[in-house]
C-alpha cells in the first residue's frame, strides 16, 4: 500500500507559547494509507534523515469503517521526521500516524530551555490534537476518535503521561531524591543551571506549577514506549502502579544514554499491563532514529553510528511489526 504524507499547523488556544505573544503551535506531520495513483517519492527537501517515498497531499484511502489512530512523538530535541521510520510502516499497514513537533522542544525551532524543562506539557500537544477537528477534515477521511499512542526517548515520557503516570519529580529539579547524573540532555547540556533564571516567565511559572497535574486522557488505548529516558524515573510510582492501559516497551542492549536496566525495567517492575523488549545485538539509543543522511552523518555522526554487522533499518521492521502486533492485539509475549 502507498503512503500519503502531509504536513500542517494547528495550534492549541488553551495555552500560550513560551514567548506569551500567541497561542501554542501544533506543527503536524501525517502519515496514512493511499490508494492514489500518483507515484511515491521521496521528499526533495534537505534533511538528517533518510526518507521513505510518499505521496505528497495525497487523498486518505477509502473504508467502510473509520481509520486506527497513533500518535507519535519524538525525542529530545527532534521533529516529527525522526518517527518517520514509524509513521510510515504503520501507514503501510493501514494506521494514521500523526506526529507533533514539540513547541521549545525541537529542532524545527530554536530551542527554549522552558521546553526542555517542562516536559510534561508535551502531553496536551497531542491531547490537543485529538481535540482539534482541522487536520482530519485535512486529511478527508475517517479517522477513529480514540487513538493509541507511540514515543521515543521523551517521546516515551510522553505516551506514559497521556496513559495514566504522573510526575512526582522533574530531572533536572534541586529537591528529586533521583539525582541525575548529568545536568542536561545532549542537546542542552547545562540545562539544569537554567532553572533559577527562568522565574521572571509568566508562561514558565504557569507550566512549572502544574507539573504534577494529572495529564491522562481517557481516549488514549495503549502505549508504545521506545527507548524511555531517564526523565521516566521521576514518575510517582503510584501513579504507574494504577496505569490499566496495555503498555508495551522496547530497548536496547547497549543504549547507554538511557541504560534499559534503569528505564525500561523500572517501567516494567510498576506498570501492570506492561510487556516489554529489549533488542540484542548492539542496539543503541539512537539506533531507534532513521538511518542518516550523508548530511545527518557529517552534523551529527554519534547519532548515525551502529555496531558494524547492524541493519539499522530491520531494527526499525522489527520494532514496527511487533508494535502493529501489539496495537491489533496480536502479541502474546
Amino acid at each position: 500500500m502507498k503512503v500519503g504524507f502531509k504536513t500542517g499547523i494547528s495550534f492549541d488556544m488553551s495555552r500560550s507559547n513560551w514567548d506569551g505573544t500567541g497561542h501554542r503551535p501544533l506543527v503536524w506531520t501525517a502519515w496514512y494509507p493511499t490508494d492514489e495513483g500518483s507515484s511515491a517519492a521521496i521528499p526533495a527537501e534537505r534533511s538528517w534523515f533518510r526518507k521513505q517515498p510518499v505521496v505528497a497531499n495525497a487523498t486518505a484511502v477509502r473504508s467502510d469503517q473509520s481509520l486506527p489512530l497513533v500518535l507519535l512523538s519524538h525525542g529530545t530535541g527532534a521533529t516529527a521526521a525522526a518517527l518517520g521510520w514509524l509513521g510510515f510502516r504503520l501507514a503501510q499497514r493501514g494506521f494514521v500516524a500523526l506526529a507533533v513537533n514539540h513547541h521549545g522542544h525541537t529542532g524545527s525551532e530554536p530551542y527554549r530551555t522552558e521546553g526542555f524543562l517542562c516536559l510534561w506539557e508535551r502531553a496536551g500537544d497531542l491531547t490537543a490534537m485529538l481535540d482539534d477537528r482541522s487536520w482530519r477534515s485535512e486529511l478527508g477521511v475517517e479517522i477513529d476518535e480514540t487513538a493509541s499512542v507511540a514515543g521515543f526517548s521523551a517521546g516515551a515520557y510522553t505516551v506514559l503521561l497521556l496513559a495514566g503516570a504522573r510526575v512526582a519529580f522533574s530531572q533536572f529539579e534541586p529537591d528529586n531524591p533521583v539525582k541525575s547524573p548529568i545536568r542536561g540532555p545532549r542537546e542542552f547540556p547545562n540545562l539544569a543551571d537554567e532553572l533559577p533564571k527562568l522565574n521572571q516567565n509568566p508562561v514558565f511559572h504557569v507550566a512549572w506549577e502544574r507539573r504534577r497535574a494529572d495529564f491522562s486522557d481517557s481516549r488514549v488505548q495503549q502505549a508504545i514506549a521506545i527507548a524511555p529516558g531517564r526523565s521516566v524515573l521521576g514518575f510517582s510510582q503510584d501513579s504507574l502502579r494504577a496505569i490499566r492501559k496495555p503498555t508495551r516497551i522496547f530497548g536496547g542492549d547497549e543504549d547507554t544514554v538511557a541504560p534499559p536496566s534503569d528505564c525500561c525495567g523500572w517501567l516494567y517492575e510498576n506498570i501492570p499491563a506492561c510487556t516489554y523488549e529489549i533488542l540484542r545485538g548492539g542496539v543503541g539509543h539512537y539506533t531507534f532514529l532513521p538511518e542518516g543522511t550523508a548530511v545527518g552523518r557529517k552534523a551529527a555522526p554519534e547519532l548515525f553510528v551502529d555496531r558494524q554487522g547492524l541493519e539499522r533499518s530491520k531494527i526499525h521492521d522489527y520494532v514496527a511489526e511487533r508494535s502493529v502486533d501489539f496495537l491489533q492485539g496480536k502479541l502474546q509475549d
